[in-house]
């Protein structure tokens, strides 16, 4: 809970570094929001651990118990190493407060999501997280594919939020209550005699979520959005977005509406089965890599989902935990090595031609980071598909498994295009790939990260 409040007035801060200006804040902005990340990391981990800390003046619409720390750790952790890779972003940009405040604003929504206990709070953290990314999506003013890319995502997120509003009413309609473990008490009371308007709002509030993870079909904003958007802001969605939507999907379908599984878990099945298909199948065809890893990632999504599907709380939320961390630090990963190697080239997998030879180091980060998200062994996400199949083994959804392993041999295909490219191709150029210290220093930090969360996972899920 304080992790929230040191994010939400860093925020704060941002905005008054524009306001004074004159007293040189600006020059200490960037310093101030790393240290801020670090002090919300360490005291959420620290000193609100099996504490379950709530706000009483506000109802308990929010607590803080070991699920929402646990991934608001997640979630600080991967901030912390993409301020330091963005930190381009800002330098070379006249609104960097705006984009500061932006930024911090929309982390805020992130943490309110992973713990909400109100229909209400969860509301207020997808449109906090949402509405700074809209504008962030569309940062690079002159570019018209990021104008484009905040439009789509503007109209289609505001469609996605009026289901969720519409799925609210009526639930609240059927139970009488925003409260989170008060529906679910009313559901386990009615014994399965819930009135049909409220699956209704249930359904409702499934394809809202589905639309937030990117999952299909309600995945089509996503490759025009992470293509278009600033490579930073891409990096951001993909992996703190991400990890905060699915927080919030556990929270309202394995708590709240974990009794009713059985009306909807086969039409999540169906949205899993299309995801891993329709995904996998779209990127293998994809030059673009930035467009070909949002394709990748509404396949992860379904990874994910699946293990929502089982719906076993016990095995669930730490294969998802895992999962989340080992995609987030292999994104950032790949992120950080496409922003470098399209400054002086472009965002083709023919930008990586020869870059085994133009920067060894900066192309093995990029081995590795392809290497975990095709789920190769010995990396991170080998076994976080590992943790995935194993809980949905335990359900009637093994059908699924079949899917998920075809479609994994595809994805190895698109993500081994890159790596060929990188150590078999001729490049077009000599001129070496410069990166910046701290920037190679996150690429080496994530890269071994990558490599140890794979090579000891019983202990990694054994903390989580």
């Amino acid at each position: 809970m304080k992790g929230l409040f040191i994010i939400s007035g860093l925020g704060i801060f941002a905005m008054l570094a524009e306001i004074f200006k004159g007293y040189g804040l600006k020059k200490l902005l960037y310093p101030v929001v790393l240290l801020g990340i670090i002090a919300a990391f360490v005291v959420n981990l620290t000193t609100e651990w099996n504490n379950n800390m709530s706000i009483n003046l506000f109802n308990n619409m929010i607590v803080f118990d070991n699920f929402a720390l646990a991934f608001s750790g997640v979630i600080l952790a991967v901030a912390f190493f993409w301020f330091i890779f963005a930190n381009d972003y800002f330098e070379n940009n006249h609104n960097i407060t705006d984009h500061f405040a932006l930024i911090l604003f929309a982390l805020t929504g992130a943490l309110m999501l992973t713990a909400y206990k109100n229909m209400t709070t969860l509301f207020l953290g997808i449109e906090i997280m949402s509405i700074p990314l809209y504008v962030l999506a569309a940062s690079k003013k002159n570019d018209v594919s990021s104008n484009e890319a905040g439009f789509k995502y503007l109209i289609l997120g505001s469609f996605a939020t009026g289901f969720l509003l519409f799925g609210i009413a009526l639930v609240y309609g059927a139970t009488g209550t925003f409260d989170i473990m008060a529906i679910r008490a009313k559901i386990s009371a009615a014994q399965g005699a819930m009135p049909m308007f409220f699956y209704v709002g249930v359904m409702m509030m499934l394809v809202a979520m589905s639309f937030k993870v990117s999952a299909a079909p309600f995945h089509f904003w996503a490759p025009d959005v992470y293509q278009g958007s600033p490579t930073v802001i891409t990096a951001f969605m993909s992996t703190i977005v991400k990890t905060a939507a699915f927080a919030a999907f556990i929270r309202l379908f394995l708590v709240s509406f974990g009794g009713i599984d059985e009306r909807w878990n086969m039409v999540m099945a169906v949205i899993i089965a299309l995801s891993l298909v329709v995904s996998n199948i779209t990127a293998a065809s994809q030059n673009n890599v930035k467009r070909m890893l949002a394709y990748s990632s509404i396949s992860h999504a379904a990874f994910m989902l699946m293990a929502i599907l089982a719906v076993q709380p016990g095995m669930s939320i730490p294969s998802i935990l895992y999962y989340t961390l080992a995609y987030s630090v292999g994104s950032i990963t790949a992120f950080a090595v496409i922003y470098n190697v399209a400054k002086k080239s472009n965002e083709t997998i023919e930008s990586f031609n020869g870059l085994g030879k133009r920067n060894p180091l900066l192309a093995f980060c990029m081995l590795i980071a392809m290497l975990s998200l095709a789920g190769i062994p010995v990396t991170a996400g080998f076994f976080a598909k590992y943790y995935i199949f194993t809980t949905i083994m335990a359900t009637s959804f093994k059908w699924l498994l079949v899917i998920a392993v075809l479609t994994s041999a595809v994805g190895a295909y698109y993500y081994f295009k890159v790596i060929i490219a990188m150590y078999f191709k001729k490049p077009d150029t000599t001129e070496p790939v410069e990166v910046e210290m701290p920037v190679m220093l996150v690429l080496i930090i994530t890269t071994l990260l990558t490599l140890a969360i794979g090579v000891v996972p019983g202990y990694i899920i054994g903390m989580l």
